[in-house]
């Protein structure tokens, strides 16, 4: 880890810690400017150690399995995977766990929305974003569908129940099938390699997925908490919360690293990579959160969950072109909805 990485890891744990104090104690002052500015300041930490124990536990997990001889896809298919939702897992679990549901759903929800409108929007601005043919053919759809069940299913009881976790945890295991055939048939998008070096050493690597672990359960601990007293004192719902500043704080490793990729040139497997992180996120991070604890389901969420499922019919609309690339144009016209999206947002 680099010299400023670690001193950023160092000043975000620091805030962390100084947010228990801060609840446990009144050492701290407790005028309302204060107490916002620095939950605010606790969610910027909270993010940022989110992503950063995420990446932690993932690398060391994956570096684990090749030293025991696991193979190359089974490593990117299951830990890398299911790795990348860890930040909406653990703000999901701990939003339903804490009775805010507004913030569990509304994560899950505003991220998917904000990925194809907001990421893929700005991607395709910087370069044409080209589509893999299963990604078209399959996996679009497939994100239509699971959003129209994941609607149906908080409909029904305006709440998310375990039964209704399983069933997307069975879908989960039903897209794993196919990722692995597609797999063995060489058409799954090609991921980064886990390699090893001669630093990486059985019990570092166990200490670091750990500390990894831990990071994420504490930060999500805070996030939810300090974005949770932030809707309070703004009298906005955590809804609200949930959809925008928690949605984008968990978005925000892809939106970074689609613009990179991007301004590299680096476009093939960007559409597909959102997608799969898309469906992800509805059976794996929702499924297994209402599993652990059912979530309610606020009719609000209805409208939300209607623009997720546009957005998606938005992207299959705007790669459905000769080239069979997300152009300039449709990223400009997805830009736009999100805008649109975020002001009804706000005036609502």
């Amino acid at each position: 880890m680099k010299k400023k990485n670690v001193i950023l890891f160092i000043l975000a744990a620091v805030f962390v810690a100084l947010s228990y104090v801060n609840s446990s104690t009144d050492i701290i002052p407790q005028a309302k400017a204060f107490q916002f500015a620095l939950n605010a300041v606790f969610i910027v930490a909270g993010f940022y150690l989110l992503i950063k124990g995420a990446d932690t536990f993932v690398a060391s997990a994956s570096k684990i399995a090749l030293k025991f001889n696991v193979p190359q896809i089974v490593i990117g298919l299951t830990i890398v995977a299911f790795g990348t939702s860890l930040p909406e897992a653990a703000v999901s679990i701990k939003g339903a766990a804490s009775g805010n549901s507004g913030i569990s759903v509304g994560n899950v929800i505003g991220s998917n929305i904000l990925n194809i409108l907001l990421i893929l929007g700005v991607a395709s601005c910087i370069a044409a974003l080209p589509i893999k043919k299963n990604t078209f053919r399959i996996e679009i759809p497939f994100v239509i569908f699971i959003t129209v069940l994941l609607l149906v299913l908080g409909m029904m009881g305006d709440e998310l129940s375990r039964l209704d976790g399983v069933i997307l945890l069975v879908l989960m295991a039903i897209f794993m099938i196919y990722l692995i055939y597609t797999a063995k048939k060489g058409e799954a998008d090609d991921g980064d390699e886990t390699t090893l070096s001669e630093k990486d050493k059985l019990p570092i690597l166990f200490l670091l997925v750990v500390i990894g672990a831990a990071c994420i359960v504490i930060s999500a601990d805070v996030t939810v908490d300090a974005a949770s007293y932030i809707a309070s004192e703004l009298g906005m719902s955590t809804r609200l919360i949930g959809l925008t500043i928690v949605a984008f704080g968990t978005s925000l490793p892809e939106l970074v690293t689609s613009s990179v990729a991007a301004k590299q040139g680096k476009t093939d497997i960007a559409i597909g990579n959102i997608v799969g992180s898309n469906i992800f996120n509805i059976l794996f991070v929702v499924g297994t959160s209402a599993v652990i604890l059912p979530i309610g389901f606020e009719r609000a969420f209805i409208k939300d969950a209607i623009v997720a499922i546009a957005a998606a019919v938005i992207l299959f609309v705007c790669v459905c072109n000769k080239d069979k690339k997300l152009k300039r144009t449709g990223g400009i016209f997805m830009l736009l909805c999100y805008a649109g999206y975020f002001t009804y947002l706000l005036m609502s």
